[in-house]
């Protein structure tokens, strides 16, 4: 039996004893992890720098902060979140008690992502303990010190028959997705996603993909451009643009491009100096085999500033990419990477036409002072996320759901969200042994009679108020047995 194989399998004996579904053992594992982040913080921080080259800062920013956030958010929320959900009546379910009822759904397989390795893998993972479930985590191999450190702390913290980390790269991974799941939540390419839910459909495991592609940014020339064009910058070029939710290109009209150019620019230089590579803030691109994607997607395009880079350092300058065309090959696949293009459009009618011709993304950005230009945009095209004068933050609004649509992913995350995600949601009915003749009217023979009160108590309460409603369900609990007994049997 493989190493896979044997994770998988002491996970789900593990379920099944049942120790993962009272709240209060998942509570405690929630606070476990909780207590990870508070004592290991320097161990998280050390290998995300030989990774990706974060200061220890920008690691809390940008990874640890929200996980943090999520933690608490679960611990203040599970009682609620996990109890039973009442729902409305109609009068044939007026005595009986009718509600939704979370549960777990089993062992979960979350398959993590390299360019947030921390908050992209633990954050689902959150969702999966809130939920009850066990949990396999196979972190990105791409990610060589961050995996290695998941591997040894996570087991020390939490249940490591429940939540077992499994390492490798694509062998191990397609090991993995050889095993029966009760759910998979993968973060990562397209390409890659189409393996994952071909491999789930085996055993008609449902999926969370949470994918990229090119999220567009529309900026309106009446905006504060200087405004915009900082916002723009910070979120294209944390992370050195390793961001699924990074401003990809941006859709402007020609008369603004020159002054987006300057005040991208200046943005750079107020954020990482005049010299990117020597500034602590600013990352690198994470091996030698993205470095040469990315410098291949600048042939045939005209560089407005930027360009400088280092294969042996992993280091490309932000860069701003002028003129560019639909057919370039940057605007072929998603960037992931510091390249800003610009592309000049005629206006916001030319902008949703093209956004609209496109594969939907996983996030849309529209600047401008204007509502009816906002709404416009929001309403005329389809993402996973809209955000109007900012980029990346509504990844940090734990009361939104993140996710994607069409080609950017399907399923979504965060809050209450990721628990719903990784939970079934059971429809439950329990009656009473009694009042059979108000189910006279489904029994056999059938005949119009019948159907006339079943019409009567399935549709003409639908539309009254709440009021109006317990007055009647008050009226018919009285009449309806006598008056059914009588006139329907």
């Amino acid at each position: 039996m493989s190493q896979e194989q044997q994770a998988v399998a002491r996970a789900r004996k593990a379920f099944e004893t049942g120790r993962s579904k009272p709240l209060e053992y998942r509570i405690i594992q929630l606070k476990n992890l909780q207590r990870l982040f508070a004592e290991r913080q320097k161990d998280i921080a050390d290998a995300v720098k030989k990774d990706l080259n974060k200061s220890e800062c920008g690691t809390q920013l940008y990874e640890t902060l929200g996980v943090e956030g999520e933690i608490d958010l679960a611990l203040k929320k599970l009682k609620e979140w996990a109890a039973p959900r009442p729902v409305e009546k109609n009068l044939l379910t007026l005595s009986d008690t009718v509600y939704v009822k979370p549960e777990p759904l089993g062992v979960v397989l979350i398959i993590g992502a390299w360019n947030y390795p921390w908050a992209i893998t633990i954050q689902p993972l959150i969702g999966a303990i809130a939920a009850g479930n066990a949990a396999v985590v196979k972190p990105s191999e791409v990610c060589v010190h961050t995996s290695k450190v998941m591997e040894e702390l996570l087991p020390i913290y939490i249940d490591k028959e429940l939540y077992p980390v499994v390492t490798g790269g694509v062998t191990e991974t397609q090991e993995l997705l050889r095993q029966r799941f009760d759910h998979i939540f993968y973060t990562g390419n397209s390409m890659v996603g189409r393996v994952v839910m071909e491999a789930a459909s085996k055993h008609l495991t449902p999926v969370t993909l949470e994918l990229g592609g090119k999220s567009p940014c529309y900026i309106d020339k009446d905006c504060d451009i200087s405004i915009a064009c900082r916002r723009v910058a910070w979120g294209k070029y944390t992370n050195c643009g390793q961001t699924c939710i990074a401003p990809d290109y941006i859709l402007c009209e020609p008369s603004v491009q020159d002054r987006v150019i300057q005040e991208v620019k200046k943005a750079v230089k107020e954020f990482y100096t005049d010299n990117p590579k020597t500034c602590p803030d600013y990352g690198r691109i994470i091996n030698q085999r993205h470095f040469k994607r990315i410098m291949g997607l600048l042939d045939d395009t005209t560089v407005a500033a930027g360009g400088d880079n280092d294969e042996a350092d992993c280091f490309i300058a932000p860069t701003i990419l002028r003129d560019v065309k639909p057919e370039a090959k940057v605007m072929q696949e998603e960037i992931f990477g510091p390249l800003l293009p610009i592309l000049p459009i005629s206006g916001l009618d030319e902008a949703i036409k093209y956004i609209n011709k496109r594969e939907k993304p996983l996030a849309l950005y529209v600047f401008s002072s204007h509502d009816k230009v906002i709404h416009r945009m929001r309403d005329e095209t389809s993402s996973g996320g809209f955000l109007a004068n900012d980029c990346l933050v509504h990844f940090s609004v734990n009361s939104l759901p993140f996710g994607g649509v069409g080609n950017s992913g399907m399923g979504c995350y965060h809050g209450k969200y990721s628990f719903d995600q990784l939970s079934h949601l059971r429809g439950c009915l329990i009656k009473k042994l009694n009042m059979e003749g108000v189910n006279s009217m489904r029994y056999p023979p059938h005949t119009p009679k019948k159907l006339g009160w079943a019409r009567f108590f399935i549709l003409k309460t639908a539309n009254l108020g709440w009021m109006g409603r317990m007055v009647l369900f008050a009226v018919v609990a009285v009449v309806a047995a006598a008056v059914l007994q009588k006139y329907l049997l």
